[in-house]
Order: structure tokens, then C-alpha cells, then sequence
């Protein structure tokens, strides 16, 4: 079958990069994120060619691009299906995609090769400091060009959705979009004042994950649904509007629980543990609108691999953003286990279930369609769906084990009324790290497992399937 013939609009075919870079580049986390995880266990390993804090920066800043690289392929897909036209400029939605990755990857390559003090005093870091805070690491040059793509990508959609359709998936989606973008620009300021410093940097993450990234998730979740279930847009819809609004209420007022121990007034322990508290509901939400959708279903979609990410986004959401991040999100709980690996096994969870899964939710729905079928094979969705329980498991086992190595680390350390030296405390903990590093290799077997599904020709012949499917 011809991809006219499956694709509606085909600007929508400027999406396919983005995904295949982003695929890519989640390798490359992977790979760095094991990295480090022997580093914990082993200090000097590839050192000094390659030092923890290099691995560790570049674990996390492949995480942030490719999981930006998939929510602009998304929205390239997106935007004109739900506008009904072509999008406005694919010519320059391709620029857009080569000036970010060649961003992104000469940004990596620094960290490898280049000493970052050196790094921030070549790239004019002295004459606007933004460089030295976590997941903010980027030379200012690599902000600006983050900055640029952003209202690239803005003036695309913004420009397509204007001229075309506007429901409430594409105002979701596109008005998340400028907030992702608008919540980046305190990045830039740095001030002296380490309170104030506190304060723009969780602006930024905060803002990001806990918060504007959220509604980018529900977008995805409900574009993916309607076209997989067949239910009516607005039993979509009126879900969606009741998610985002607890997302902004419990997340934008949530951000005070980073503000407990910052020099912050005192009454941020209350705002941010009321509200904080209340910031798993979104997820429960989103669990209850995915499996009303399935329940209602008027199709079987023979996308089978796609509507099982879509599924299990939102539990693994759940128990990595809300259930976890609950644990330490009290004031009275967060005063022992903040920056301990409770928080870490809180963000790999979180990361994972929130974003990495509604990423490859949205990659597994459009590929297939971007690639001219309406799905992969029988024989390329068993590996697919092979990967997705790998990757789970192997993930629930990464966060259980740094789990484990937080009690270590609060029982012996932060509430022992003799507290053991950081390091002894570290060694007691050492069969956890060992424990997360074997399922951080089944991680990475299950993403190639994963990948291993887009080499594998064959498409779906049944016809009244395909149908079904287009009818969306």
C-alpha cells in the first residue's frame, strides 16, 4: 500500500527524524547511564578519560534532547492531523530538526573532550553565567540554540494551527509547547544569591517535569486514544481538561517542596506539602481516562505494541511520579531523604513512566503510519512488546534497588543518632548499586530488543483492519 494512501497529510513526514534521532539518542543515554553505574561501584573506572560528573551530565542531557526530540516529532505529527492541513513550513521543521541534533551532538563531544571549566570560559560563560547547575549544564551557546529551535518549532505549529482546526488536543499540545519553551528562559538567570539561584533552577526543572511536561503527556495520551479506540472527542476531551487543570493547580503551587531547606520563607513547608501531596492525582486521573477509553473502545486497532505503551504510561506514571515521589515529598519525610537515592530511584521512575513511555507510545503509533502501513507485523510487535516488559521490569528492578539504597543511607546516616561516615555508608550499600547496574543492562537488552522490531518487514493484510484504523 502506497503512503499516500495511509499517510493524511504528508508534511507529516518531516516527524520520521525526529523519532529515528531520538531512538538514537536514548541509546546513548543508556549506554552513559551504565556507565555510571559501574563508576559507583568501581571510582577510578575510565577515569580520568571519561570522570563521573562527565558521565553523569551527559547521561542526563541525552535524556532532556531526546525526550524534546520526540515531543517536536510528535507535534510535527500531530499539529496538521488535528488542524486538518498541511503544516506550514516542513522545509523549515527539517532545518529546525539538523540545527538541534548538530547542537546536541557537538555539545556532547565537548563534554568529552573538553575540560568544562575550560568549556565555560571559551563559550562566554563569564559574560552571562548559566553553566554549573544540574540538567542546566548546557554552554551558552547551547541555550541560545535551544532557544532558537524552540520558537522555530512555535512559529511552525503556531503558524499551522492558526490556518487550520483547532481542537483541544492540538490547544493542549501547541499551548504546552510555548510553556516548555517560556519555562526555559530563567535558565539564563544565574545570580549570585543562592537562594535566588535555587529558585530559577526549580523554575526550570520543576516547571518542566512536574508541571508544563504534563500536559504534554496527557496531549499525546489523548491523540493517541482517539485514533486507537475510536471514542468520541469530547468523552476526551472534557477528561483532558479536568487532568490539566489538577496538573496546574498541584504542580505549579507543588513546586514550594523544593523550597523546604533553601532559605525560603517557612511557609512553603505547608503550601509545598499540601499541594505537592496532591500532585499524584493527575496520574491517578490519567490511569482512570486510559482504561475508560479501552473500555469504550468501538475498534481493535491492530497496533497492538502502540496501545500497550499508551496503557502503561500512565501506571508507570503513577508509580514513579506520584507514588514515589510522594514518599519523599513531606517536608517531615524529605528532611531525611532528600538527595539520597530515594530521589534518584524517584527520578528514574518517574523519567521512565511519564516520559520515555508516552515518547515510545507516540513513536510505536506514527512509525508504522510514517513508514506506509498501518502497522508493524505480528512478528515485529512480539519484539516490540518483548522490549516493553523488559524494559519495565528491568526499570521497576533499577528503581527497587536505589529504593533500597536510600533506607540504607537513612537508617545508617541521616536518623541514626551515631551517623556512620558518608563512604562506610556507601559500602553497606554497595549490593544495591550492584543490583540496580544487572537491571540497568536488561534495561538497555530490552531497548535493543525494542529496537530490533523496526528491522522486521511485513505489514498487516487485513484489510477491514486498515480501514477501521484510516476511519480515525
Amino acid at each position: 500500500m502506497k503512503k499516500e494512501k495511509i499517510m493524511k497529510y504528508q508534511s507529516q513526514k518531516v516527524a520520521k527524524p525526529y523519532f529515528i534521532a531520538a531512538l538514537a539518542l536514548f541509546v546513548g543515554q543508556i549506554v552513559f547511564g551504565l556507565i555510571a553505574g559501574l563508576q559507583y561501584l568501581h571510582g577510578t573506572f575510565l577515569f580520568p578519560e571519561l570522570p563521573f560528573d562527565v558521565t553523569r551530565m551527559s547521561h542526563t542531557n541525552l535524556l532532556i534532547v531526546w525526550l524534546l526530540m520526540t515531543f517536536m516529532g510528535a507535534a510535527y505529527f500531530i499539529v496538521p492531523e488535528e488542524a486538518q492541513t498541511e503544516l506550514y513550513s516542513p522545509r523549515l521543521a527539517l532545518v529546525t530538526f539538523w540545527v538541534f541534533l548538530i547542537a546536541a551532538a557537538l555539545t556532547i563531544v565537548a563534554y568529552l573532550f573538553v575540560d568544562y571549566a575550560h568549556l565555560a570560559a571559551i563559550t562566554g560563560n563569564a559574560i552571562l553565567p548559566t553553566m554549573g547547575r544540574g540538567y542546566l549544564e548546557q554552554p551558552l551557546p547551547t541555550k541560545i540554540g535551544i532557544v532558537l529551535v524552540a520558537l522555530s518549532l512555535l512559529f511552525n505549529v503556531t503558524m499551522t494551527l492558526i490556518k487550520g482546526r483547532k481542537t483541544s488536543i492540538n490547544l493542549i499540545l501547541v499551548g504546552s509547547l510555548w510553556g516548555l519553551a517560556l519555562l526555559f528562559l530563567p535558565a539564563f538567570y544565574f545570580p549570585h544569591d543562592t537562594v535566588k539561584a535555587s529558585y530559577a533552577w526549580w523554575w526550570v526543572v520543576h516547571g518542566w517535569v512536574e508541571g508544563d511536561w504534563e500536559l504534554i503527556l496527557g496531549a499525546l495520551l489523548g491523540f493517541i486514544l482517539i485514533k486507537m479506540t475510536g471514542v468520541d472527542r469530547e468523552i476526551v476531551e472534557k477528561w483532558l481538561y479536568i487532568i490539566v487543570a489538577m496538573t496546574l493547580i498541584s504542580g505549579l503551587i507543588g513546586i514550594g517542596h523544593h523550597y523546604y531547606y533553601t532559605g525560603a520563607p517557612s511557609y512553603w513547608i505547608w503550601l509545598g506539602s499540601i499541594f505537592s501531596a496532591l500532585e499524584p492525582i493527575p496520574f491517578i486521573l490519567l490511569i482512570a481516562f486510559s482504561f475508560k477509553m479501552l473500555l469504550q473502545r468501538r475498534r481493535e486497532h491492530p497496533n497492538k505494541a502502540a496501545m500497550l505503551w499508551a496503557l502503561g504510561t500512565p501506571i508507570m506514571a503513577f508509580l514513579g511520579a506520584g507514588l514515589w515521589g510522594f514518599m519523599i515529598t513531606l517536608a517531615p519525610a524529605q528532611y531525611y531523604m532528600h538527595g539520597t537515592n530515594f530521589t534518584a530511584a524517584h527520578g528514574h521512575l518517574a523519567f521512565f513512566g511519564a516520559y520515555a513511555m508516552i515518547s515510545l507510545a507516540i513513536i510505536s503509533y506514527a512509525m508504522p503510519l510514517l513508514r506506509g502501513r498501518t502497522a508493524n507485523s505480528a512478528a515485529a510487535q512480539r519484539w516490540e512488546i518483548a522490549g516493553f516488559w523488559i524494559m519495565v521490569l528491568s526499570m521497576l528492578g533499577i528503581a527497587l534497588a536505589l529504593t533500597g539504597a536510600g533506607i540504607v543511607t537513612v537508617i545508617l546516616q541521616r536518623a541514626a543518632d551515631d551517623p556512620m561516615p558518608f563512604m562506610q555508608v556507601q559500602d553497606k550499600a554497595r549490593v544495591f548499586f550492584w543490583v540496580r547496574e544487572f537491571a540497568g543492562v536488561g534495561f538497555f537488552i530490552g531497548l535493543l530488543v525494542y529496537l530490533r522490531s523496526f528491522f522486521i518487514a511485513g505489514e498487516y493484510e487485513y484489510a477491514s483492519e486498515m480501514k477501521q484504523a484510516l476511519a480515525a
